[in-house]
């Protein structure tokens, strides 16, 4: 079942030298139960698309269009349509954020525990006690020890890799159907991501949510997403299920981020490969394909069809997509 599907997403900032395009014509929809990644360098729109999502964006300082169907527990809403305050009822509760930086999320004053139970009254009228036991369930169930003394905590206490469990376990306590995590394993080290990564595996199963993974890294999706959408200047520049993504990515920019990431498998070198320049300007984005500038793969199109001409997103083989004139018309 289709449990959010997103069409013409765009996204707008006003600004004195013009509009920055963070997000441009955007479409895709995740099933329930399912793990999607987006992917891309920083600036290429992962973050502000489920900003716009979730109605986190002021809509005084962005244009935001086009529609996001989610199924939520009251039937289908649109979250970019929906009054926000209307929004504020699904939010928290049907679908939910794990935002990339737990010490500014979590505030420092308060203990961890109030914090957790304050999530759950919003969207349950029940006894404060009945929070407090869901919140102490919660925390074990994201591993920390002795959650019903470690309650009383506050988050300077905990190490970073215990703030992000706290921050899952407050995304959770209501048990939404849809989690966004947004760059959850960033700032911690290898070991420690990977154990939230697989925490957050356990908890879909426990919890049957479909999960958005937004991050940078190629390397953190592999063992943890079914579906990657790779943005790139604000547009979905490759789609694919994650298995044809790594063994056959048909878009020059997908082939750069699998380079810069470390392989066990591949001869040992002494330096990673990187994509060279800079993103675009999003302000003025260029007329053609906003990668040409940094493509090493240029020469293969004739002319300068990469220069003048935006190519579309299309079909290269069963569900995977990619918006590129190298390869285009031919399906795998």
């Amino acid at each position: 079942m289709t449990l959010l599907e997103v069409k013409n997403l765009s996204v707008g900032f006003p600004t004195p030298d013009g509009v920055v395009h963070a997000v441009n014509d955007i479409s895709f929809s995740i099933d329930a139960g399912e793990t999607l990644a987006i992917v891309g360098e920083s600036g290429s729109g992962k973050t502000v698309t489920n900003l716009a999502l979730m109605g986190l964006l002021n809509s005084n300082t962005a244009q935001i269009s086009g529609t996001a169907r989610f199924q939520s527990h009251t039937g289908e809403i649109d979250l970019l349509g929906i009054d926000p305050n209307e929004l504020q009822k699904y939010r928290g509760q049907d679908i939910s954020m794990i935002f990339q930086d737990p010490m500014s999320s979590l505030h420092p004053y308060f203990s961890i525990g109030d914090q957790i139970i304050e999530a759950h009254q919003v969207h349950n009228k029940v006894d404060p006690e009945v929070s407090k036991e869901r919140a102490i369930e919660l925390l074990g169930l994201v591993g920390i020890p002795d959650p019903a003394s470690r309650i009383t905590s506050f988050p300077h206490q905990f190490s970073g890799g215990m703030r992000q469990r706290v921050m899952i376990a407050m995304a959770l306590v209501n048990n939404p159907s849809l989690l966004i995590a947004d760059e959850p394993t960033t700032a911690l080290d290898v070991t420690v991501q990977a154990q939230i990564l697989s925490l957050l595996k356990d908890l879909q199963r426990e919890f049957k949510m479909a999960i958005i993974l937004i991050t940078h890294d190629l390397g953190v999706v592999a063992g943890a997403a079914d579906r990657v959408n790779v943005m790139y200047a604000g547009r979905i520049v490759e789609s694919a299920n994650v298995f044809d993504l790594y063994a056959k990515p048909a878009m020059p920019y997908t082939q750069g981020l699998l380079d810069s990431v470390p392989r066990l498998d591949r001869p040992h070198t002494n330096r990673l490969s990187a994509i060279p320049g800079q993103p675009p300007s999003m302000i003025s984005l260029p007329d053609g394909c906003s990668f040409a500038p940094r493509c090493s793969r240029i020469s293969e199109v004739a002319g300068s069809k990469c220069l003048t001409a935006l190519p579309e997103l299309t079909l290269r083989g069963d569900h995977h997509s990619a918006r590129c004139f190298i390869g285009e018309g031919v399906r795998a």
